[in-house]
């Protein structure tokens, strides 16, 4: 099936349409929620409320870009959404544990998160590249995600974060001297 048939039928809310693209981008949405919140459980909330948002306005994709760029845009947008969310929260916990005694609850932490694709070996090298990406400006740490976890390309990077591709190619050159930084400092601390 062509893919402007294709979204004809998810504008008229096609079940077996919308069914086909969950099947087809689950998979992508849930592991580009997965590099960028760096917790499970929240990737997996974050996929269903990013499947609802698409069925819930695919009547206003323009088809000014591709579906998978629009589907990785959405992706993108609700992971730094969640992203913001989230560490309002805990500079509200912070404020909290100032006053009150049981503020600290507040604070979640998931340092010792590992991607479930990191072989077990791997896995102590995984959390401590994840907590140096977790590091990087959000520019940068979408960049990095898309392309090294998920694969994407550099166009349709640009095309998901609205940028020319100079400006991919800047970022992801910032990033990886950022990560290169933060993890000589790592290394730097810990060899010690």
């Amino acid at each position: 099936m062509e893919e402007k048939e294709f979204i004809q039928q998810l504008k008229k809310n096609d079940e077996k349409a919308f069914q086909l693209l969950v099947d087809l981008f689950s998979k992508k949405v849930y592991n580009t929620c997965v590099g960028m919140l760096q917790n499970m459980e929240d990737a997996e909330d974050v996929t269903q409320e990013i499947f609802i948002t698409i069925h819930l306005n695919i009547g206003l994709f323009k088809e000014e870009s591709s579906l998978s760029t629009w589907i990785y845009r959405i992706s993108v947008n609700k992971c730094l959404e969640f992203i913001r969310k989230k560490q309002r929260k805990k500079r509200l916990g912070v404020f909290k544990s100032i006053f009150t005694s049981d503020g600290e609850k507040a604070l979640e932490n998931h340092t010792d998160f590992v991607h479930p694709g990191v072989q077990l070996e791997q896995q102590e090298l995984a959390k401590i590249l994840f907590k140096a990406i977790d590091l990087l400006p959000e520019q940068q740490r979408t960049a990095y995600v898309l392309h090294k976890l998920d694969q994407v390309s550099y166009n349709e990077i640009a095309g998901i974060m609205k940028v020319s591709l100079s400006s991919v190619e800047s970022l992801l050159f910032r990033a990886k001297q950022n990560l290169k930084k933060h993890l000589a400092t790592y290394y730097e601390e810990n060899e010690k």
